[in-house]
């Protein structure tokens, strides 16, 4: 299986303010606060009154539905004028979790306005026939229905042919949609869509679902005497469909996730038949979850839901799974949701084999994006196996099931499938620039779906390569896979109350990640693989491995398991470990859910001497054996400065040699400051300097701000570009700057050598922290053939 090797990067350890600390402690008092504290801080949680909103909704404010603007207006004069008139209003929505909860959402908030099954109907497009969007043919069944307006859910910014073709048959379109919008406005009475708002608004993130809510919200306040069930009681479809759809958790999605779960919470404790969604807690029984983790929604119900299309292509009958209150019959629909669950993983599973099957006669050296293809792929699960494939490469994947002339319903063949990004590149972005080569697409930055003719196909692959490639030339790190742990951790710090300072950062999702625990020098006993089987007994292949995790600070081992990986993949002996810390509902037991694992290499304490307690970790790699209690001419060469580059290396290495010494390593971790803070610092030097007429040193510059010379002399061009006079006197630079500097919003030449002093930077950093990582042995390998 061709896996790119991860880079691990590990969070400096911070030490966080007092206060910040003591706050963690009133949500827990019997809690140290240290470690959530440390995660705040490093999150950007650096105020009493940010913490206060984020630990407590109810000091947080979230946004008017009318800060849409005119666009909610004229919806809300829309859906008055359907409801005066007593038109036949139907909400269109999608098939995956969002779009289902959307649809959902729409059909109970919209049916305290409009009669349920008189008025007001709701369609649910088939994936395998009908795919994502309006599309005429659902559209011309609507209009015979005596349809006169249609409310979109997570669907429609971009289908200005089914728009048109709608008002053809005098049909008005309301678009609530949160997807990637046309330069251009659709012609429709109303969009709502946060990509409408400025990136930094806290509506920006607002999945379909959340912004169907606000719709909702709207209606509410414009005819607050009709509604007869409490808004607040939509809450836990705005969560599922939230962290099922991996939004960005900040503002109010965040604000509106934690108030789900909680309602989610608050429905579970009530017998089934009292439930306001009884469907919801018996897709959470199935799944042995307790619905108080977002987890539970992104590996429980999420998945289930999202299976039924992608396994049955119809998933019209999961909105009356969420909605039914007639208990014999959500239980018929949960265990259908549960049965497609399990075709999906067994499908899925086929599909891994045969993708990394061809990955493995691929030269990803070469391959900026991975484009497979295959006839027969079943399309419904092609985007999650494109996801796998993605974090486990580096690289953007794209996978297409060819059609045989058979299933094509034109005279050209098509191929379908979804696409999957990686590390922030903008895959949606690159797939639309080959617009003309394809027969429809949509989607946002990171996921997309897409059909193109099969004749296109070695076009497309071709260009969309080249593109990414020239979009990457400055900075091929992007397809590099990272792994980044947030804390280092022992494995006697593992258990309850780690779990629970941990939990105050929930909701986690996209934007906000679970915590990710560095484990160093553990080593795992008791391994076991076990095989998965589905709802009815047969066995999947998927196989999990559990495991108990030890290291010297305890003599109690710690349970874990590692998804869909065999106990032989585990390093023998030593090892450092990333692992999140969760509860297991099922077995009522806490355990670490592995997330990568590596050999250590081996480290030898060189120096017992206590009044060097800086020398602690010094490595030999010549002759591990040797210490200076054994030979007291000993004195090696000791690299106390974290190297950037290979060169150095070499060079230490060369001279320990020309000395006759051995070469030791004593060089901290680095530190890791943002690229923009060291800017930030750099321009703040400058200004100093300039006001006070001092001089400094290259050497006093570096140490301030952490950089090598190459960055320095990069920022200092920088800084002449931006205005200031740089001159060098005998080794010691004087800045002045005489003129106003511009805002901060640059372009042009300023702001492209801006980003390149970044880019060094951050380089310079991801090289550095590399250098500190990288194993012994590949250091003595190198070094030692130069």
């Amino acid at each position: 299986m061709p896996q790119q090797q991860p880079q691990w990067q590990i969070q400096p350890t911070v030490q966080p303010p007092e206060w910040l600390i003591n706050a963690v402690k009133q949500q827990a008092p019997e809690l140290s606060g240290n470690y959530a504290a440390q995660l705040l801080w490093q999150r950007g949680i650096r105020n009493p009154e940010q913490l206060a909103e984020y630990l407590n909704p109810d000091l947080y404010k979230p946004d008017s539905p009318f800060a849409f603007g005119e666009e909610m207006s004229w919806a809300m004069e829309r859906l008055l004028k359907a409801r005066n008139d007593q038109e036949i209003v139907a909400i269109w929505g999608d098939f995956d979790a969002d779009g289902i909860t959307s649809t959902t959402v729409l059909w109970e908030g919209l049916g305290q306005f409009f009669g349920q099954n008189t008025q007001l109907f709701y369609y649910v497009p088939n994936r395998f026939t009908e795919s994502h969007g309006l599309n005429c043919q659902g559209i011309e069944k609507l209009a015979k229905q005596g349809v006169k307006l249609i409310v979109t859910c997570d669907t429609g910014s971009t289908n200005l042919t089914e728009i048109e073709f709608a008002q053809k048959l005098g049909i008005d379109v309301i678009i609530t949609d949160h997807h990637t919008l046309l330069p251009e406005r659709p012609p429709v009475i109303a969009i709502i869509n946060p990509r409408n708002l400025p990136t930094d608004h806290q509506l920006f993130n607002l999945s379909g679902v959340a912004v169907a809510y606000k719709v909702v919200e709207a209606l509410y306040q414009t005819l607050p005497n009709v509604p007869q069930e409490p808004l607040e009681d939509l809450l836990d479809l705005v969560a599922i469909g939230l962290i099922a759809d991996l939004v960005q958790l900040n503002g109010d999605c965040r604000y509106l996730a934690k108030l789900g779960i909680e309602k989610l919470q608050t429905d579970l404790q009530k017998p089934p038949k009292l439930r306001r969604h009884p469907g919801i807690g018996r897709l959470l029984e199935l799944c042995k979850k307790s619905g108080d983790r977002p987890t539970d929604i992104s590996f429980g119900i999420g998945p289930r839901i999202n299976a039924v299309s992608r396994i049955q292509g119809d998933a019209t009958f999961c909105v009356e799974l969420l909605t039914s209150r007639d208990l014999k019959l959500v239980e018929k629909l949960a265990a259908e949701t549960e049965l497609a669950n399990s075709r999906r993983k067994a499908l899925q599973k086929d599909v891994e084999k045969q993708v990394w099957q061809k990955l493995a006669q691929s030269d990803l050296s070469t391959t900026s994006i991975i484009v497979l293809t295959e006839v027969g792929w079943p399309v419904g699960v092609l985007g999650l196996v494109a996801g796998q494939v993605a974090q486990e490469t580096g690289r953007p994947t794209i996978l297409l099931s060819v059609e045989t002339a058979e299933e094509s319903s034109e005279n050209i063949n098509f191929a379908r499938g979804s696409a999957r990004s990686v590390n922030q590149i903008d895959l949606y972005q690159l797939v639309k620039d080959q617009a003309h080569l394809l027969h429809r697409f949509g989607g946002h930055p990171f996921a997309a779906g897409l059909s193109l003719p099969v004749e296109n196909l070695p076009l497309f692959t071709e260009a969309i390569n080249h593109q990414l490639r020239q979009q990457i030339a400055a900075d091929p790190s992007k397809l590099n896979r990272i792994i980044t742990a947030d804390l280092e951790v022992k494995v006697a710090d593992l258990g309850q109350d780690l779990f629970r300072e941990m939990k105050v950062l929930e909701p986690c999702g996209m934007g906000n990640p679970v915590p990710q625990l560095m484990i160093k020098n553990c080593w795992f006993e008791n391994l076991e693989n076990y095989n998965i089987k589905d709802a009815i007994g047969n066995k999947v292949a998927y196989i999990k491995t559990n495991f108990l995790i030890k290291d010297s600070s305890s003599k109690v081992a710690f349970p874990g398991i590692w998804w869909g990986h065999y106990k032989d993949e585990i390093p023998e002996g030593r090892c450092d470990a990333i692992a999140e810390l969760d509860f297991n509902t099922y077995q009522k037991r806490y355990e670490v859910r592995l997330i990568a694992v590596r050999s250590c290499a081996e480290k030898v304490d060189l120096f017992n001497n206590v009044n060097q307690p800086q020398l602690e970790e010094i490595l030999d790699w010549r002759d591990a054996e040797v210490s200076p209690s054994k030979d007291s001419n000993y004195q090696p060469l000791i690299v106390r400065e974290c190297p950037s580059n290979w060169d150095d290396l070499q060079l230490w290495f060369r001279q320990a040699l020309q000395s006759n010494k051995k070469l030791a390593i004593a060089y901290p971790p680095p530190k890791q400051i943002s690229p923009n803070q060291l800017w930030e610092d750099l321009i703040g030097i400058a200004k100093y300097l300039s006001r006070t007429g001092k001089s400094a040193t290259p050497d006093q510059l570096q140490q301030k701000l952490g950089i090598s010379d190459t960055c320095l002399y990069l920022g200092l061009e920088t800084l002449a570009k931006l205005g200031f006079q740089v001159t060098n006197w005998d080794g010691q630079f004087q800045i002045t700057n005489n003129q106003k500097l511009p805002s901060s919003n640059l372009d042009g030449e300023v702001g492209e050598a801006i980003a390149q002093f970044l880019a060094a930077v951050q380089e310079e950093q991801f090289r550095r922290q590399y250098f500190y990582e990288v194993p012994l042995a590949t250091i003595q390998s190198v070094v030692s053939r130069t």
